[in-house]
């Protein structure tokens, strides 16, 4: 019997990304690279898990860092995959609990910002911003944005933080942009 694909992480990717920021899975359009996903289905590293006991991390298998992360961080796609390598080497380090726990804390800023400042044209910003921000220049920046932009209109609500974000992102020497395939 051919063993399954059997993971229950749909906030962290077994790739490193950060899947519970993305737009596509907050959208619902992507339920992640767990059991029962179909994103999984056309990933080349799920089989791979697969092969190496069903890892739930890459950074867990004895071969990591394979070919495959060969430039992996070099393109986005609707999530910035800048990061994954050094995020995977993050949960390393401090333990899935705890970085699970930091990309929570950071999922509950993502839904205030879209809650709050997003005039319907934010999501995908919001959500780089908050992958790629600190979460303590996050916290910082939503803390100092509530009482500047109290009885604003919506547009100017979401012109004033994506202003704010960007701000902080440069000063970072991170760009808000994904990048093209």
């Amino acid at each position: 019997m051919k063993p399954e694909f059997n993971r229950t992480d749909g906030m962290f990717s077994l790739c490193g990304l950060n899947c519970g920021l993305c737009p596509m899975q907050l959208r619902g359009e992507c339920s992640g690279c767990f059991n029962g996903s179909t994103c999984y289905q056309g990933c080349p590293i799920a089989p791979c898990s697969v092969r190496h006991g069903n890892v739930d991390y890459c950074f867990q298998c004895s071969e990591y860092p394979c070919k495959r992360y060969d430039g992996i961080d070099r393109h986005d796609s609707l999530i910035s995959h800048r990061n994954q390598k050094t995020d995977m080497a993050k949960a390393k380090e401090i333990g899935i609990a705890a970085y699970l726990a930091e990309q929570q804390a950071k999922q509950r800023i993502l839904f205030r910002l879209l809650d709050g400042y997003d005039a319907g044209g934010a999501e995908v910003f919001y959500c780089l911003a908050v992958n790629l921000l600190a979460l303590e220049d996050l916290e910082a920046l939503l803390a100092r944005a509530e009482g500047k932009t109290e009885g604003m209109l919506p547009r100017d609500k979401e012109a004033r933080m994506r202003a704010m974000l960007s701000a902080c992102a440069d000063r970072r020497g991170i760009t808000l942009e994904l990048r093209p395939w």
